[in-house]
């Protein structure tokens, strides 16, 4: 195995992606046949795709397989919601040490320029009016990211609070039963709206959320700028600086596969002093 595998895929998190990914056994009753591509190999290839930002066809060949066999793995695992599965199996390792912070959580979102049209594409406001998609994230007060959802560029910021909400794990703790529920939400003016403070009071969320006309986003963003700090890792991801995926549930494995790595750098980052 080269080196490139090693540093792309090190043992730690080839660790983490053998409980999440389904077995698959290639039986061949009349023998022969190719060997199955290895699947670290496989999963190296698309974290370098992810972070490189390179095109299918620019693989190079030092992962083994084909750009086609790599295509059609991470497909599978994308049905498979593997991403999701890796993305909540790292927060459940840090909830269960103890480093997420329930105390106060954050909600954003960001637009990307699709070059190509698919479902979950709208015409972008902010970019007049090309086609774009727009990725929804909430994190914790540290800026890890809990929740995450792919909308078209033209959905309201305030129609992704509720099903973000909706879709936080159930996350382990270090003592007590999981946790999926924060004490306290930030959201700016995009998010003013009664509906979604009924909404937080209902669930027993303490919301902080900027009125139009009346407050000024200055002080919000004391708390708001880690979920900002969040959008700037995502970025990390080249892949996500654009979306070139037709397929929606393509693009959003990208945006898992980002996130998932955010929370295994802080798993296996040495402690504080």
């Amino acid at each position: 195995m080269t080196g490139l595998i090693e540093r792309l895929v090190p043992d730690e998190l080839w660790t983490l992606f053998r409980r999440v990914v389904p077995p698959t056994e290639v039986i061949r009753p009349q023998g022969g046949g190719r060997r199955r591509a290895g699947d670290r190999e496989c999963l190296a290839a698309i974290i370098f795709v992810a972070t490189s930002g390179c095109t299918w066809r620019q693989l190079p060949p030092v992962f083994g397989p084909a750009w086609p066999t790599i295509y059609r793995r991470v497909a599978q695992w994308s049905r498979d919601r593997v991403w999701a599965r890796l993305h909540r199996l790292t927060l459940d390792e840090l909830g269960a040490r103890g480093e997420l912070d329930w105390s106060r959580c954050a909600i954003d979102s960001v637009s990307v320029r699709a070059a190509k049209r698919g479902p979950l594409t709208g015409p972008n406001p902010t970019d007049r009016g090309k086609p774009g998609s727009k990725i929804h994230l909430i994190t914790d007060r540290n800026g890890l990211p809990l929740s995450l959802g792919i909308s078209g560029a033209n959905l309201h910021d305030s129609l992704g609070l509720q099903p973000l909400v909706r879709g936080i794990p159930p996350i382990r703790s270090r003592r007590g039963p999981r946790r999926r529920r924060p004490a306290k939400l930030h959201a700016d003016k995009g998010y003013d709206y009664d509906r979604l403070r009924k909404m937080a009071r209902e669930r027993r969320i303490r919301h902080r959320i900027a009125r139009k006309g009346i407050e000024s986003s200055t002080r919000l963003g004391r708390h708001r700028w880690v979920v900002e700090r969040t959008v700037s890792w995502l970025a990390g991801c080249r892949r996500l600086h654009r979306r070139y995926e037709r397929k929606a549930e393509h693009f959003l494995a990208f945006v898992g596969i980002a996130a998932a790595l955010i929370a295994y750098r802080r798993l296996v980052a040495p402690p504080k002093a």
